[in-house]
């Protein structure tokens, strides 16, 4: 594993240089096909947030990149948290991989369920009503989901609007 420690408004000390080794070798362990990680820790200027020592990793591997971000009181406890991250990140993956195994053995079909696999527990239909973006989020508000599916009055598309984290509301639009 190729390991490459990078610091932002924090300089790398060789402790937290061979502590992070010593903590995202165990996915070595786990992904063959590790071929480089990249570390970056970062001080967050900003007074008001304690959990201000960053920890972000991207590891590269064969298959598809991993990435993950933590954030905490002290950098080795971002760190911490941030291979385990990656660990379910990596299990996510090799399970993805691996052929699935239903009761009698065989490789399940589609319609068995798979612990561990996203499943739909929940279908529901209903009438679009066309209406304007404004009007769908006044009625995003009074269901109190985070999202609304509406006819949009203008162009006659099925659209989404949507509420963000930090308060404000999004709209999707599909094209088709």
């Amino acid at each position: 594993m190729r390991l490459q420690v990078k610091g932002r408004n924090v300089e790398v000390t060789d402790s937290i240089r061979e502590y992070a080794h010593e903590k995202l070798s165990k996915l070595e362990r786990q992904l063959s096909e590790l071929t480089r990680v990249e570390l970056e820790l970062a001080v967050e200027r900003n007074p008001s947030i304690s959990a201000n020592h960053v920890a972000e990793a991207t590891i590269w591997t064969k298959g598809p990149v991993l990435r993950a971000r933590e954030a905490s009181a002290d950098h080795k406890a971002s760190i911490d948290q941030l291979v385990e991250k990656l660990e379910r990140q990596v299990k996510r993956y090799r399970e993805k991989r691996r052929p699935r195994r239903g009761a009698s053995g065989e490789v399940s079909d589609q319609g068995v369920p798979v612990e561990g696999e996203p499943m739909i527990v929940k279908s529901k239909q209903f009438a679009v009503k066309p209406m304007s973006s404004e009007e769908a989020v006044l009625q995003l508000e009074l269901v109190g989901h985070d999202f609304f599916v509406f006819q949009n009055a203008d162009t006659g598309d099925v659209n989404v609007v949507y509420r963000r984290r930090d308060g404000a509301y999004g709209l999707i639009e599909p094209r088709v």
